[in-house]
């Protein structure tokens, strides 16, 4: 899985600020992150027209808010937060829509899980795909940044806007739970 922070350089902020290069610059932004965010949104609201549907709001979103981006966090970090904000919209509009209270969204995410059949994989991978979805939204979005991203502490705290000490407190908890659900399946 590609990083999000490799993609980062002074030179390309300096184009999309500049009117004349930002069409341009954009273009190279929306080619190296699509596949990162889109993998980002799609371990959280587990449809991928769902998460194709989000990606383009996010670049969209991106695209439209460029002079609000000050610089002061990375750019990864901002469209990886605005990927985030999005997919925490589509699900809350979602429970309203199907009327789910969020202590049934997990049961809705494994039914989307078991569903989708854009993804490949062995019998495993999709047990991990449902563990997952049985966290609480907060552990699974820390799980899924730090486990599948290999996002550092420091790095989840700026776009999370959380303590270090709380997300790996959130992570542990995230294992411990994933264990506990593999362990019920023997």
């Amino acid at each position: 899985m590609p990083r999000f922070t490799d993609k980062d350089s002074p030179e390309l902020i300096e184009r999309l600020r500049d009117a004349s290069r930002a069409r341009q610059a954009f273009t190279e932004v929306i080619a190296a992150y699509t596949e990162p965010l889109y993998w980002q949104i799609r371990r959280m609201v587990a449809n991928h027209d769902d998460a194709n549907d989000i990606l383009q709001e996010v670049f969209i979103k991106a695209w439209t808010s460029l002079e609000n981006f000050r610089g002061d966090a990375k750019l990864s970090t901002w469209l990886y937060k605005i990927a985030i904000n999005e997919s925490l919209t589509f699900l809350a509009r979602e429970r309203r829509r199907n009327n789910v209270s969020i202590d049934d969204e997990a049961a809705m995410l494994i039914n989307a899980i078991e569903a989708d059949t854009n993804i490949d994989g062995d019998a495993l991978a999709l047990e991990l795909r449902k563990a997952i979805a049985t966290l609480p939204e907060k552990q699974r979005i820390v799980f899924n940044m730090r486990y599948y991203d290999e996002l550092k502490y420091e790095e989840i705290s700026e776009i999370l806007g959380t303590s270090v000490g709380a997300l790996k407190s959130s992570y542990h908890l995230a294992v411990k739970k994933i264990e506990e659900y593999f362990s019920r399946l023997d």
